[in-house]
Protein backbone atom coordinates (compact mmCIF):
# COMPACT_ATOMS: atom_id res chain seq x y z
CA UNK A 1 0.00 0.00 0.00
CA UNK A 2 1.29 3.44 -0.95
CA UNK A 3 -0.06 6.83 0.12
CA UNK A 4 1.24 10.39 -0.20
CA UNK A 5 1.56 12.74 2.76
CA UNK A 6 -1.15 15.43 2.64
CA UNK A 7 -0.58 19.00 3.80
CA UNK A 8 -2.30 18.65 7.15
CA UNK A 9 0.09 15.98 8.46
CA UNK A 10 3.31 17.28 6.86
CA UNK A 11 6.26 17.81 9.24
CA UNK A 12 4.98 15.21 11.71
CA UNK A 13 6.97 12.22 12.94
CA UNK A 14 6.82 9.28 10.55
CA UNK A 15 5.15 6.95 13.06
CA UNK A 16 2.41 9.49 13.81
CA UNK A 17 1.86 10.45 10.17
CA UNK A 18 1.79 6.81 9.03
CA UNK A 19 -0.68 5.85 11.73
CA UNK A 20 -3.00 8.64 10.53
CA UNK A 21 -2.64 7.62 6.88
CA UNK A 22 -3.10 3.92 7.65
CA UNK A 23 -5.56 4.20 10.53
CA UNK A 24 -6.54 0.53 10.29
CA UNK A 25 -3.24 -0.23 12.12
CA UNK A 26 -2.19 0.87 15.62
CA UNK A 27 0.67 3.31 16.12
CA UNK A 28 2.53 0.62 18.07
CA UNK A 29 2.28 -1.75 15.10
CA UNK A 30 3.27 1.02 12.67
CA UNK A 31 6.37 1.80 14.75
CA UNK A 32 7.39 -1.87 14.79
CA UNK A 33 7.05 -2.12 11.02
CA UNK A 34 9.15 1.03 10.56
CA UNK A 35 11.91 -0.52 12.69
CA UNK A 36 11.57 -3.81 10.73
CA UNK A 37 12.10 -1.99 7.43
CA UNK A 38 8.55 -2.71 6.26
CA UNK A 39 7.59 0.97 5.95
CA UNK A 40 9.59 3.14 3.54
CA UNK A 41 9.54 6.86 2.75
CA UNK A 42 10.21 7.63 -0.93
CA UNK A 43 11.72 4.15 -1.17
CA UNK A 44 14.14 4.67 1.73
CA UNK A 45 14.38 3.47 5.31
CA UNK A 46 13.56 6.00 8.02
CA UNK A 47 13.27 6.06 11.78
CA UNK A 48 9.97 6.50 13.62
CA UNK A 49 11.00 9.99 14.78
CA UNK A 50 12.02 11.25 11.33
CA UNK A 51 9.81 14.02 9.96
CA UNK A 52 7.84 13.53 6.76
CA UNK A 53 7.09 16.24 4.23
CA UNK A 54 4.18 17.06 1.98
CA UNK A 55 3.88 14.66 -0.98
CA UNK A 56 6.37 12.19 0.50
CA UNK A 57 5.45 8.68 -0.57
CA UNK A 58 4.91 6.27 2.34
CA UNK A 59 4.91 2.61 1.39
CA UNK A 60 3.74 -0.02 3.85
CA UNK A 61 4.35 -3.76 3.39
CA UNK A 62 3.13 -5.41 6.62
CA UNK A 63 3.15 -8.96 5.21
CA UNK A 64 6.29 -8.75 3.12
CA UNK A 65 8.31 -11.93 3.65
CA UNK A 66 11.68 -10.38 2.93
CA UNK A 67 12.49 -7.26 4.90
CA UNK A 68 15.23 -4.70 4.44
CA UNK A 69 18.49 -5.80 6.03
CA UNK A 70 21.28 -3.70 7.52
CA UNK A 71 23.33 -6.80 8.35
CA UNK A 72 27.13 -6.68 7.74
CA UNK A 73 28.19 -7.91 4.31
CA UNK A 74 31.50 -8.04 2.46
CA UNK A 75 31.02 -5.28 -0.14
CA UNK A 76 33.80 -4.07 -2.42
CA UNK A 77 34.65 -0.38 -2.02
CA UNK A 78 37.83 1.65 -1.55
CA UNK A 79 38.60 3.65 1.58
CA UNK A 80 40.41 6.72 0.26
CA UNK A 81 41.06 8.40 3.63
CA UNK A 82 40.09 7.85 7.24
CA UNK A 83 40.47 9.67 10.55
CA UNK A 84 38.71 9.61 13.91
CA UNK A 85 35.81 11.80 12.70
CA UNK A 86 35.09 10.58 9.17
CA UNK A 87 35.92 8.25 6.32
CA UNK A 88 36.28 9.22 2.66
CA UNK A 89 35.04 6.51 0.30
CA UNK A 90 35.81 6.14 -3.39
CA UNK A 91 32.39 4.85 -4.35
CA UNK A 92 32.35 2.55 -7.39
CA UNK A 93 29.52 2.72 -9.94
CA UNK A 94 26.75 0.18 -9.50
CA UNK A 95 26.67 0.39 -5.70
CA UNK A 96 23.49 1.54 -3.94
CA UNK A 97 23.96 3.65 -0.81
CA UNK A 98 21.71 1.80 1.66
CA UNK A 99 18.86 -0.72 1.75
CA UNK A 100 15.43 0.39 0.62
CA UNK A 101 12.59 -0.43 -1.73
CA UNK A 102 13.67 -3.01 -4.29
CA UNK A 103 17.15 -3.38 -2.78
CA UNK A 104 17.13 -5.28 0.48
CA UNK A 105 20.88 -5.64 1.06
CA UNK A 106 24.23 -5.68 -0.78
CA UNK A 107 24.62 -1.92 -0.33
CA UNK A 108 27.40 0.41 0.77
CA UNK A 109 25.77 0.60 4.22
CA UNK A 110 26.02 -3.19 4.59
CA UNK A 111 29.69 -3.00 3.62
CA UNK A 112 30.39 -0.11 5.99
CA UNK A 113 28.98 -2.01 8.97
CA UNK A 114 31.09 -5.02 7.99
CA UNK A 115 34.33 -3.01 7.75
CA UNK A 116 33.59 -0.48 10.52
CA UNK A 117 31.26 -2.16 13.08
CA UNK A 118 31.00 0.98 15.25
CA UNK A 119 29.06 2.68 12.44
CA UNK A 120 26.06 0.57 13.43
CA UNK A 121 25.54 3.08 16.25
CA UNK A 122 25.42 6.09 13.87
CA UNK A 123 22.19 6.93 11.97
CA UNK A 124 22.30 5.48 8.44
CA UNK A 125 25.76 4.07 9.23
CA UNK A 126 27.23 7.58 9.06
CA UNK A 127 26.08 8.27 5.49
CA UNK A 128 25.32 12.00 5.42
CA UNK A 129 25.06 12.63 1.68
CA UNK A 130 24.42 10.46 -1.35
CA UNK A 131 25.66 9.51 -4.75
CA UNK A 132 23.30 7.82 -7.20
CA UNK A 133 23.82 4.11 -7.81
CA UNK A 134 25.74 4.57 -11.06
CA UNK A 135 27.63 7.74 -10.07
CA UNK A 136 31.19 7.14 -8.93
CA UNK A 137 33.47 9.19 -6.72
CA UNK A 138 34.13 10.91 -3.43
CA UNK A 139 31.76 10.27 -0.55
CA UNK A 140 32.04 11.18 3.14
CA UNK A 141 30.89 8.93 6.00
CA UNK A 142 30.71 10.31 9.56
CA UNK A 143 32.22 8.18 12.33
CA UNK A 144 30.53 9.86 15.30
CA UNK A 145 27.40 11.86 16.10
CA UNK A 146 29.32 15.08 16.75
CA UNK A 147 30.93 15.18 13.32
CA UNK A 148 27.74 13.95 11.66
CA UNK A 149 25.80 16.88 13.09
CA UNK A 150 28.61 19.29 12.16
CA UNK A 151 28.73 18.14 8.55
CA UNK A 152 24.94 18.22 8.16
CA UNK A 153 24.98 21.81 9.42
CA UNK A 154 27.71 22.70 6.91
CA UNK A 155 25.57 21.30 4.10
CA UNK A 156 22.50 23.17 5.32
CA UNK A 157 24.56 26.38 5.36
CA UNK A 158 25.95 25.56 1.87
CA UNK A 159 29.51 25.50 3.12
CA UNK A 160 30.43 22.16 1.52
CA UNK A 161 31.92 22.27 -1.98
CA UNK A 162 30.99 19.42 -4.32
CA UNK A 163 32.46 19.24 -7.82
CA UNK A 164 31.68 16.71 -10.54
CA UNK A 165 32.73 15.77 -14.05
CA UNK A 166 30.07 14.83 -16.61
CA UNK A 167 30.33 13.76 -20.24
CA UNK A 168 27.28 14.99 -22.13
CA UNK A 169 25.74 14.86 -25.56
CA UNK A 170 25.78 18.35 -27.03
CA UNK A 171 28.19 21.19 -27.67
CA UNK A 172 28.43 24.10 -25.25
CA UNK A 173 30.88 26.90 -24.44
CA UNK A 174 31.86 28.90 -21.38
CA UNK A 175 30.11 28.85 -18.04
CA UNK A 176 26.50 29.11 -16.99
CA UNK A 177 24.24 28.37 -14.04
CA UNK A 178 20.97 26.44 -13.85
CA UNK A 179 18.55 27.62 -11.16
CA UNK A 180 15.37 25.74 -12.04
CA UNK A 181 13.53 24.22 -9.04
CA UNK A 182 13.29 20.44 -8.81
CA UNK A 183 10.51 18.22 -7.46
CA UNK A 184 9.33 14.65 -7.78
CA UNK A 185 7.97 13.87 -11.25
CA UNK A 186 4.17 13.85 -11.22
CA UNK A 187 3.86 10.89 -13.58
CA UNK A 188 6.80 8.77 -12.38
CA UNK A 189 7.58 8.78 -8.66
CA UNK A 190 11.04 7.28 -9.16
CA UNK A 191 12.13 10.31 -11.18
CA UNK A 192 12.62 14.00 -10.48
CA UNK A 193 11.79 16.88 -12.82
CA UNK A 194 12.05 20.63 -13.19
CA UNK A 195 8.78 22.06 -11.89
CA UNK A 196 7.79 25.53 -10.65
CA UNK A 197 6.60 24.23 -7.29
CA UNK A 198 9.79 22.26 -6.67
CA UNK A 199 12.63 22.95 -4.25
CA UNK A 200 15.37 25.46 -4.99
CA UNK A 201 18.26 23.89 -6.92
CA UNK A 202 21.49 25.60 -8.02
CA UNK A 203 23.94 24.00 -10.45
CA UNK A 204 27.02 25.72 -11.89
CA UNK A 205 28.40 24.41 -15.18
CA UNK A 206 31.75 25.11 -16.86
CA UNK A 207 32.81 23.63 -20.17
CA UNK A 208 36.14 21.90 -19.67
CA UNK A 209 36.48 20.64 -23.25
CA UNK A 210 34.44 20.22 -26.41
CA UNK A 211 34.98 17.05 -28.41
CA UNK A 212 33.04 17.18 -31.64
CA UNK A 213 29.42 17.48 -30.61
CA UNK A 214 30.07 16.15 -27.13
CA UNK A 215 31.25 18.11 -24.08
CA UNK A 216 33.22 17.43 -20.91
CA UNK A 217 31.72 19.54 -18.14
CA UNK A 218 32.99 20.63 -14.74
CA UNK A 219 30.02 20.99 -12.41
CA UNK A 220 29.55 22.41 -8.92
CA UNK A 221 26.32 22.18 -6.95
CA UNK A 222 25.22 24.52 -4.19
CA UNK A 223 22.15 22.47 -3.31
CA UNK A 224 21.88 18.69 -3.12
CA UNK A 225 18.54 17.72 -4.60
CA UNK A 226 17.92 14.14 -5.71
CA UNK A 227 19.30 13.58 -9.25
CA UNK A 228 19.98 17.34 -9.44
CA UNK A 229 22.79 17.35 -12.00
CA UNK A 230 21.11 14.75 -14.19
CA UNK A 231 17.76 16.57 -14.18
CA UNK A 232 19.26 20.01 -14.79
CA UNK A 233 21.51 18.94 -17.67
CA UNK A 234 18.74 16.93 -19.31
CA UNK A 235 16.41 19.95 -19.07
CA UNK A 236 18.98 22.01 -21.01
CA UNK A 237 19.26 19.41 -23.79
CA UNK A 238 22.67 18.28 -22.51
CA UNK A 239 21.91 14.72 -21.36
CA UNK A 240 24.65 12.79 -19.62
CA UNK A 241 25.87 9.88 -21.72
CA UNK A 242 24.09 6.61 -20.76
CA UNK A 243 21.69 8.23 -18.29
CA UNK A 244 18.77 6.01 -19.26
CA UNK A 245 16.49 7.52 -16.62
CA UNK A 246 16.63 11.05 -18.00
CA UNK A 247 17.63 10.18 -21.57
CA UNK A 248 15.92 6.81 -22.22
CA UNK A 249 16.42 7.05 -25.99
CA UNK A 250 20.21 7.39 -25.47
CA UNK A 251 20.62 10.55 -27.54
CA UNK A 252 23.51 10.57 -30.01
CA UNK A 253 25.24 13.79 -31.08
CA UNK A 254 24.86 14.99 -34.63
CA UNK A 255 27.43 13.68 -37.13
CA UNK A 256 28.59 10.83 -34.86
CA UNK A 257 30.30 8.01 -36.72
CA UNK A 258 28.89 4.48 -36.55
CA UNK A 259 31.79 3.47 -34.28
CA UNK A 260 31.07 6.34 -31.94
CA UNK A 261 27.33 5.62 -31.90
CA UNK A 262 28.06 2.05 -30.80
CA UNK A 263 30.54 3.19 -28.14
CA UNK A 264 28.20 5.78 -26.64
CA UNK A 265 25.18 3.47 -26.65
CA UNK A 266 27.10 0.61 -25.06
CA UNK A 267 28.53 2.66 -22.17
CA UNK A 268 27.14 0.85 -19.10
CA UNK A 269 26.37 3.70 -16.70
CA UNK A 270 25.79 7.45 -16.61
CA UNK A 271 29.07 9.26 -17.26
CA UNK A 272 29.04 11.24 -14.03
CA UNK A 273 31.81 11.30 -11.41
CA UNK A 274 31.98 13.11 -8.06
CA UNK A 275 35.51 14.47 -8.20
CA UNK A 276 36.00 16.90 -5.29
CA UNK A 277 34.64 17.36 -1.77
CA UNK A 278 35.83 20.34 0.33
CA UNK A 279 34.86 21.62 3.76
CA UNK A 280 36.40 23.25 6.84
CA UNK A 281 37.86 21.01 9.52
CA UNK A 282 35.79 21.37 12.72
CA UNK A 283 38.93 21.52 14.90
CA UNK A 284 41.22 23.85 12.91
CA UNK A 285 38.72 25.50 10.53
CA UNK A 286 41.29 24.95 7.78
CA UNK A 287 39.86 23.83 4.46
CA UNK A 288 40.12 20.12 3.76
CA UNK A 289 39.87 18.99 0.13
CA UNK A 290 39.57 15.44 -1.14
CA UNK A 291 39.83 14.75 -4.86
CA UNK A 292 39.34 11.39 -6.52
CA UNK A 293 40.54 11.21 -10.14
CA UNK A 294 38.19 10.35 -12.97
CA UNK A 295 37.92 6.53 -13.13
CA UNK A 296 39.26 4.50 -16.04
CA UNK A 297 35.88 3.76 -17.64
CA UNK A 298 35.09 7.48 -18.10
CA UNK A 299 38.69 8.21 -19.13
CA UNK A 300 38.41 5.53 -21.82
CA UNK A 301 35.07 6.96 -22.95
CA UNK A 302 36.69 10.38 -23.42
CA UNK A 303 39.54 8.80 -25.39
CA UNK A 304 37.08 6.94 -27.60
CA UNK A 305 35.04 10.09 -28.30
CA UNK A 306 38.21 11.97 -29.25
CA UNK A 307 39.40 9.12 -31.44
CA UNK A 308 36.18 8.76 -33.40
CA UNK A 309 35.05 12.42 -33.59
Amino acid sequence: MIKNVPTHIANQRLDKAASELFDEFSRTQIKKWILDGRILVNGDLSKPRDCVHENDEIEINPTKERKVSWEPQNINFETYHECEDFIIINKPPGLIMHPGSGCYDGTLANGLINKYPDLENIPRCGIVHRLDKDTSGVLLVARNEGFRNYFIQLMQERRVTKKYTAIVVGSTLGSFSIEDPIGRDKSNRTKMSVRPDGKEALTFVKTSERVGNYSILDIAIETGRTHQIRVHLSSKKLPIIADITYDPSRTIAKDSSLELINLVRSFPRQALHARVLSFNCPKTQNEMTFEIPIPSDIQNLIKDIKKHS
